[in-house]
């Protein structure tokens, strides 16, 4: 299993962020080819040693490393990571890595 993090900072307006990702990105994100699942945090975001510099975190699971390659390289992934520029106005940090339950 392989999972894509999307780490949103703090947006200008989390009012408007809310909207616009609920209503058009989540939308577009969920096109993308091979996604297994889509889970976002809810609530303040805690961190060990102070306050998070982030809104959200969405997690989006695939089956390998190479699902997430070929889903971040296809024209749904592409729109996706396109779109990201539309709402997340605090910035974002993405990243990807393979899984394992322990």
């Amino acid at each position: 299993m392989a999972k894509v993090f999307a780490l949103y900072k703090t947006p200008a307006d989390p009012a408007a962020f809310d909207r616009y990702y609920r209503d058009v990105h989540v939308p577009i994100a969920k096109k993308i080819p091979g996604l297994r699942g889509y889970e976002v945090t809810r609530g303040e975001i805690g961190m060990l040693g102070g306050r998070s510099p982030y809104y959200l975190i969405a997690v989006l699971t695939f089956d390998s490393a190479a699902a997430v390659q070929a889903a971040l390289t296809s024209p749904e992934g592409q729109a996706t990571a396109a779109d990201i520029g539309n709402f997340a106005t605090g910035g974002v940090d993405v990243l990807f890595a393979e899984t394992r339950e322990l």
